[in-house]
């Protein structure tokens, strides 16, 4: 015979009446336990009371919690809400792992409102038992289908933030940490870009020591110990990827030695064969991107002379020569050399950062007529650069505010900023000896709003033709500059001032060892 609302209420009388004596009233809460079965009024009502008398009846401990979960699992979702939000209660003793684990389980569910219930529940048994919360989600984490799995990690790294000191206390973050390694075993990229939020954001690791245990972690995804096949997205998406979620650990005590060396031995060697892994990428602006950033921190290298070498070699690159003059001292028709400064900020950058620990590189390390050809380089680019610097700033001048934050504009702004940066660092260059004094602000990272509209004005030698470049080398004839002036056309990127890679869906190969491929684990409900 199936339970009625009126046996459901007259059994809560009894047990409600009983006081001291609940434990004489097994049967009462047999009914409670039985109304599971019933309609949804019934069910209802069980959901409120079964967990009102749970831990009097410590023998019917697992009845009543499937009882429960057969209501979390119902067709109507009012009715799974209430038992969502009931179940913090049977978080007690040995039962907190199996709540945790449960709550973990119905992460699953695409109602808004009803995930919403479940987070607020794995929230509420936090407080009460860390560790055992803690043992659940990355339990499943481990072990779960891959949606829970997925959101579990979202859980932990938007949530974990947020909770107090007195619940995350050290030794939970310490086990945070401990798990957190595990699971990184086997991953997919999504998943170790949240996971490294996770671990970044423990005030455990906030020390010098602790990030620098960080930069191991990711130092292991990245494989460094492994050649660059820079024609498989994938391997490049990771090195992207690692490179990125350890740029913010840098410091002047937690050195970027080993990524800087990376590149410079099989990153720029590369760079024009690099495979994107995503279509409207920029891939080797990129990745000059990430490592000029990464520049300051480096410290004592093996190899520095090769590693500084290949960097003046890829620079060379990126600076063309001045066009070949026709014997009336006209340019030939040949089509001017394009200046790509996004590029050259970035080489020029990274260059002058690990030149200061070679300072003596362009004058010892390097032959005389290779020394000349990168001199007239430098000077063709320079004397380019000042056309562009004027013509920014004419195309800037008196513009403020709302003018400013046009698309055309704002990408002015950023071009005035990287004209200007390269200016500097190849003054210094034209220093004799050359000069790794000066400090620029790249251009694509933060500015100050002061400097959102211009950067100081530079005195006339800094931007006239007569410049501090012309006091090492003797000037090209004026009709040249003219020439010079046409000016050669320049490249600024299209994603210019913004690092636009984003992580897309993880690394394309699944999870494993290296983000490769994890199985299945689909088991159904394994409460």
């Amino acid at each position: 015979m199936a339970v009625t609302i009126e046996d459901l209420y007259r059994s809560y009388g009894v047990l409600a009446d009983a006081k001291d004596n609940l434990s004489q009233h097994k049967d009462a809460y047999q009914v409670i336990l039985d109304g599971v079965k019933g309609g949804p009024k019934e069910k209802r009502l069980a959901a409120q009371f079964i967990p009102k008398f749970f831990s009097s009846f410590p023998e019917l401990a697992d009845s009543a919690i499937n009882a429960q979960l057969d209501l979390c699992e119902d067709e109507d979702v009012s009715i799974r809400r209430q038992a969502i939000k009931e179940l913090p209660r049977f978080a007690t003793g040995e039962n907190i792992l199996r709540v945790a684990d449960i709550l973990t389980q119905l992460l699953q569910t695409d109602d808004t409102a009803e995930f919403n219930q479940v987070t607020g529940s794995l929230i509420a048994i936090f407080k009460i038992d860390a560790k055992g919360t803690l043992g659940g989600l990355f339990s499943q984490i481990l072990q779960g289908e891959d949606i829970v799995r997925e959101r579990a990690i979202k859980f932990l790294s938007s949530k974990l933030k947020t909770l107090p000191e007195e619940v995350m206390t050290k030794e939970m973050e310490d086990y945070v940490f401990a798990e957190t390694k595990k699971v990184l075993e086997d991953v997919t990229g999504e998943e170790f870009v949240l996971l490294m939020r996770v671990v970044s954001g423990l005030r455990v690791l906030q020390t010098v020591n602790g990030r620098q245990q960080l930069v191991e972690l990711v130092v292991e995804q990245a494989f460094l110990e492994q050649a660059l096949n820079p024609t498989d997205p994938d391997t490049v998406d990771r090195l992207l990827q690692c490179t990125r979620q350890a740029l913010p650990l840098f410091s002047k005590n937690v050195h970027s030695t080993r990524f800087v060396t990376y590149f410079c031995e099989h990153v720029l060697p590369n760079l024009s064969s690099l495979t994107s892994p995503v279509a409207e990428l920029d891939i080797q602006l990129e990745v000059l991107k990430l490592l000029a950033e990464m520049s300051p921190f480096c410290g004592d290298m093996d190899k520095l002379e090769p590693n500084l070498n290949m960097l003046f070699t890829k620079l060379l690159e990126f600076m063309p020569l001045p066009p070949e003059e026709v014997g009336n001292g006209e340019n030939s028709a040949s089509e001017e050399p394009k200046l790509q400064f996004s590029y050259v900020e970035c080489l020029l950058f990274g260059f002058h950062q690990l030149g200061k620990k070679l300072p003596d590189f362009l004058l010892e390390k390097v032959d005389a007529e290779r020394l000349k050809d990168f001199k007239i380089r430098l000077q063709y680019f320079a004397r380019g650069l000042q056309v562009y610097i004027r013509q920014l700033r004419v195309a800037l001048q008196g513009k403020s505010g709302d003018a400013l934050k046009t698309d055309e504009n704002k990408i002015k702004v950023v071009a005035l900023k990287i004209t200007n940066n390269i200016n500097v660092l190849i003054k210094d260059l034209f220093h004799n000896p050359p000069s790794f004094k000066s400090t620029v602000s790249l251009s694509w990272k933060p500015i100050q709003r002061s400097e959102a509209v211009a950067p100081k004005r530079p005195s006339a030698d800094e931007i006239g033709s007569g410049g501090s470049t012309n006091k090492q080398v003797s000037p090209q004839p004026r009709r040249d500059a003219r020439q010079i002036y046409n000016p050669p056309s320049g490249k600024f990127s299209a994603t210019i001032g913004n690092f636009t890679y984003e992580q897309r869906g993880g690394f394309r190969g699944g999870r494993g060892r290296g983000f490769g491929g994890r199985g299945n684990r689909s088991r159904g409900r394994i409460y």
